[in-house]
């Protein structure tokens, strides 16, 4: 693995190990501990970005005079804008990981002419958090209780679950930690929100991350009570915000790439780009690497062939220039928006003009006929939870919801249909980091 970017290595800590919680998210990552009681989150930030207790899970890999340099977080998205703003060959911008854990055909990647494992690449990410959490809380970290999915992405079976969590252990050990303690992410959401409690509750928890939508049926007493936790069942999906952004992609994006034009043949037309493409657009893990030398050759020659030319350049320049980030942002913004309006506008441009220019207004009404199928699943499965743990609705005393999709209205419009008045949230971006903490102290005391 290359060294660590030197201008943000925090150096040596001092004082005895620590445990810490850590959610590594396929969007967002947050390290938490606690000190006499009390939660602290890790805060990055750098000269150009504001400081954030939840940090993107990206990696930038980028060519230097001694090799391959590298930066995660907040750094790689300063170094990645930095060189698309001077005009430089960018280097290479990957993100949502996780997402590839489950998947055995993805044992690695060439950049630049090196081989990284998906284990190498993801340790990367979680060595500079360790290191960051190492010099902000002044401790040497090798400990850790780990938020995990209730089901990975793309995980089918049991013993793909089992393939990914081994995957994500080693990830963790290659950045140094020597003690790994796995806890479901929805269990590390209720840890939180028993901090809070001040009697016995029956709750359900529902955590929504990029990738994944968890949830938790249990019974909490106050935090240091004699109530033991019981958990009553658990249940996930393989979906969450990134599914959402799909839909955006497929309906707004694609069209405007040229997913439905043509290109002359033999006497006929046919599709200008092959399918499989767009389908990668529309997944943050797969946009990473579309960037190859088979990719550019296709649109190359489909741009030649193409009806609609102009679109398929766009297409070209977006894989060419690798704006995934930026498009990954110019959907979130819309998301955002679509959750406190009822329309919001979504813009997202090319590097240069005339390569693409996209702006349009997009309705809360329509984007909730997009996603509707994943609504539909995720109503479902909150039913069936209700079924396997023999309560019905009006037994759960509270709901807590965690995750950014978790604003969604539609998504809560699903819980507050079935719990009027008992709908509540925590902090969408950094719940499940906080309740981890809370565990690791309660596992190492």
């Amino acid at each position: 693995m290359p060294s660590p970017d030197t201008k943000h290595d925090p150096g040596p800590a001092v004082g005895p190990a620590y445990a810490v919680g850590i959610d590594f998210g396929t969007t967002n990552s947050s390290v938490a501990r606690i000190v006499n009681g009390h939660v602290e989150l890790l805060t990055l930030s750098t000269p150009t970005i504001k400081p954030s207790p939840s940090s993107r899970s990206l990696l930038y890999l980028e060519k230097a005079p001694k090799g391959i340099l590298s930066s995660t977080g907040p750094h790689a998205i300063e170094r990645y804008l930095s060189a698309h703003r001077e005009g430089d060959r960018p280097g290479r911008l990957i993100q949502s990981l996780k997402s590839y854990l489950p998947s055995r055909s993805l044992t690695g990647t060439e950049v630049f002419g090196r081989h990284y494992t998906l284990e190498d690449l993801i340790s990367r990410i979680l060595l500079d958090l360790r290191q960051a959490a190492e010099h902000q809380f002044n401790h040497p970290i090798t400990r850790a209780t780990v938020g995990r999915p209730v089901r990975f992405v793309g995980a089918e079976t049991e013993e793909d679950e089992t393939f990914a969590l081994t995957r994500l252990r080693a990830a963790f050990t290659r950045a140094g930690f020597t003690h790994i303690d796995f806890e479901y992410e929805p269990l590390g959401a209720a840890y939180s929100y028993q901090s809070t409690l001040t009697h016995p509750e029956t709750i359900l928890i529902g955590d929504f991350g990029g990738g994944t939508s968890d949830f938790s049926i249990l019974t909490l007493g106050p935090l240091h009570s004699s109530q033991e936790r019981q958990v009553l069942g658990t249940a996930g999906l393989p979906f969450a915000g990134d599914a959402f952004d799909a839909r955006i992609i497929r309906n707004l994006v694609s069209p405007a790439l040229g997913s439905n034009s043509f290109a002359l043949g033999l006497n006929k037309t046919l599709p200008a780009v092959p399918a499989w493409i767009y389908a990668n657009l529309e997944r943050w893990h797969y946009l990473s690497f579309l960037r190859t030398r088979n990719v550019l050759e296709i649109l190359t020659s489909a741009q030649k062939r193409a009806i609609e030319p102009e679109k398929i350049q766009a297409l070209l320049a977006l894989v060419e220039e690798d704006l995934g980030y930026q498009l990954h942002q110019a959907v979130q913004r819309t998301k955002v928006a679509l959750s406190h309006e009822e329309e919001a506008p979504f813009n997202f441009s090319g590097p240069d003009a005339g390569t693409m220019d996209l702006r349009t207004t997009v309705h809360r009404a329509d984007f909730e006929r997009w996603i509707t199928p994943e609504l539909l699943q995720i109503a479902e499965t909150v039913d069936t939870l209700l079924e396997t743990a023999k309560l019905p609705p009006q037994k759960i005393d509270r709901v807590f919801l965690t995750g950014g999709t978790s604003l969604v209205p539609a998504v809560r419009s699903i819980f507050e249909t079935r719990f009027p008045t008992r709908v509540t949230a925590g902090d969408e971006f950094t719940s499940v980091a906080q309740g981890l903490a809370l565990k690791a102290a309660e596992t190492t005391s």
